[in-house]
């Protein structure tokens, strides 16, 4: 079976097929490029997704990963990131290995093919060259031939006039010789000619055609061996990821399968146990005897008062019954010695707004002299604010012995890294006791008194946060002794503050006096009025943005923004190119400013709602 032999005049269509066959390579082409493009857009979004739900750096979602199932969920999200890469390594090596490798053969076989037909075109000219001189030779030979026949007629008929001539006899029967001469040597070259030409077409259709067509074969079997070979390629280069993919997927369930519910059960009480015992039962009061009543130290009820006017807070006398339980929040009454300007009813002005918050509050508390009992609260409202006790008392105990333990371990490490520079830097020295040349001995002398004292001041600290731990593990509700009630949250965690409230009205047995009951009752709204300070406030609108540009927000404290969106501007680019601003409650990060344009809010105040709440 070859070409030359079966298609020896099919030079068009071979030219044509083969053309197609390069056309059906590009095509092939061209889809393993769409192919790794779609490769490389997969794995961009894969990482993408994997980078937005990763937990933020030093953020609170961190300490939500401790959990068997968040970690199991960051466990996933690495798993997709590697399952990414191997999809970005499909696209690499469809691209290395067909793209490429094809993309180059295309153009050998296109200058394989133009030589291979220009030998053909070549070889059909040269056949029509000789088919042509043929044909002249012919055409010569023909009219020589009827040129001496007439030569011929005309001498036989000038013989046969009897009034012609010797002459002209002579000179006919020349001429007619001449004629046939000519008529001879025509034929002689038509007849090598015509020898000539079936050699020459014998060659052409039985050696040069055979050949060009056979090698033009063998390039178009060339072509569709590669292109299978590449279509086996293709599928190798996805078997070759298989495996880890199949790692990656392995890995995922083996971390959905480390999902321990009782293990982020017991976390959850490590983490939110207070270390108190549950209150015990409530005494009977009888009201039907004429005697001072009073309320047992595990007494949660407050009294209503021996007729004393002093103000409370609540209106009715039930007191919280567990430290965590919230009840709705009235509104915090204005201090009574208040002034207009101290507690507006309407917008603060700038000055008022700038005015610390602990002023403010200093302001509030003393204006009511007769309830002391919010000094506590003071104390407690000022550890929220970032002034937090070294001791931890503010916690209840058994939080306050995970963070006092924190700390040991904490100084502990210190201790033993400083420990290891102390080693590194007596090394040091004796090396430079024994080679002076390598360096001064002398000169790390002042280093190692540093790193003793600094070591002498951790071991002070660790022990006076061993003492504070040994306390509070005295302390937790390991005895036998009956649990006090709490009257509220933050007598809860800070029981200091309100024994400075009470210790000259507790009875010798244990019991408090209704003196004191009526001071618990006022410290319930207090702990309410201190969870108005838990929420921070985020930063106010001052005016609007468009998005100029797409921006990809990829690195730490940037946000994504696509072409036209528009979004909320709360800070204003101070000179270093960027831009901040949000988009909804929770996403908010920084853009080049280049990128946006922004319509500023010139009335746009800063106003501070925890402030307001107090003037309210």
């Amino acid at each position: 079976m070859s070409w030359g032999t079966e298609l020896w005049d099919q030079f068009d269509n071979l030219e044509k097929h083969t053309q197609w066959g390069i056309d059906v390579l590009e095509k092939y082409i061209k889809f393993v490029k769409e192919r790794t493009e779609i490769e490389l857009s997969y794995a961009k979004q894969l990482r993408n997704l994997s980078k937005k739900y990763q937990p933020k750096k030093n953020s609170k979602e961190e300490e939500e990963y401790r959990y068997t199932s968040t970690r199991a969920f960051l466990a996933t999200l690495n798993e997709m990131n590697d399952y990414a890469g191997q999809h970005e390594v499909i696209s690499e090596n469809m691209t290395s290995l067909i793209t490429g490798e094809l993309t180059r053969y295309v153009q050998e076989l296109k200058q394989e093919r133009k030589s291979h037909f220009h030998d053909g075109r070549k070889a059909q000219q040269h056949i029509e060259t000789c088919w042509k001189q043929l044909e002249a030779s012919k055409r010569r030979f023909e009219r020589d031939c009827k040129e001496a026949d007439r030569a011929q007629q005309y001498f036989e008929k000038m013989d046969a006039d009897i009034n012609v001539t010797k002459a002209d006899v002579e000179k006919a029967r020349q001429q007619a010789q001449l004629r046939h001469q000519m008529a001879e040597d025509s034929k002689a070259e038509y007849s090598s000619t015509l020898q000539k030409f079936n050699s020459e077409q014998h060659e052409h259709y039985y050696t040069h055609i055979p050949n060009i067509f056979q090698k033009i074969q063998e390039m178009e079997e060339r072509r569709i061996v590669r292109i299978g070979e590449s279509m086996k390629t293709f599928a190798e280069v996805d078997r070759q990821v298989i495996p880890i993919i199949g790692k990656c997927l392995d890995e995922i369930t083996k971390a959905a399968e480390s999902v321990d519910h009782k293990n982020d059960s017991q976390m959850v009480i490590e983490a939110f146990k207070s270390g108190f015992e549950p209150p015990g039962d409530v005494d009977f009061e009888d009201f039907t005897q004429p005697m001072k009543r009073t309320v047992s130290e595990s007494s949660l009820s407050n009294s209503r008062g021996d007729g004393k006017s002093e103000p409370k807070f609540g209106s009715k006398s039930k007191g919280k019954l567990w430290p965590f339980i919230k009840k709705n929040k009235p509104p915090p009454p204005p201090p009574a010695s208040a002034s207009p300007s101290a507690v507006p009813n309407g917008p603060q002005s700038p000055k008022q707004q700038k005015e610390p918050l602990s002023h403010r509050f200093n302001e509030f508390m003393t204006s009511k002299p007769k309830i002391h009992c919010f000094r506590s609260l003071k104390r407690g409202l000022s550890l929220k604010l970032g002034a937090g006790p070294e001791d931890f008392s503010n916690l209840p105990p058994e939080q306050r012995r995970k963070k006092l333990q924190q700390k040991v371990d904490e100084l502990n490490r210190d201790i033993q890294k400083e420990m290891d520079s102390r080693d590194a830097l007596t090394k040091m020295k004796d090396v430079y006791i024994k080679n002076p040349q390598m360096g001064d001995a002398a000169s790390v002398d002042h280093r190692l008194a540093e790193l003793g004292q600094n070591i002498e001041k951790l071991r002070l600290e660790v022990q006076k946060f061993e003492g504070w731990l040994a306390e509070v593990e005295g302390r937790l509700p390991a005895r036998t002794e009956q649990p006090r009630r709490q009257s509220g949250v933050y007598e809860a965690q800070n029981p200091s503050g309100v024994n400075s409230c009470a210790q000259d009205r507790e009875s010798p047995d244990g019991s408090y006096t209704e003196e004191q009951s009526q001071e618990t009752e006022m410290k319930v709204p207090a702990t309410d009025f201190d969870d108005e300070f838990d929420d921070e406030e985020p930063l106010p609108t001052i005016g609007t943005c468009k998005a100029l540009y797409t921006f990809e927000g990829q690195n730490e404290g940037t946000i994504s923004v696509a072409e036209g969106e528009m979004l909320y501007v709360i800070e204003e680019d101070k000179g270093d190119g960027w831009t901040r601003i949000r988009r909804n409650e929770d996403e908010e990060g920084y853009v080049p400013t280049s990128y946006v344009e922004v319509y500023l809010d010139k009335n746009a105040k800063d106003v501070h709602k925890p402030l307001q709440k107090i003037s309210e």
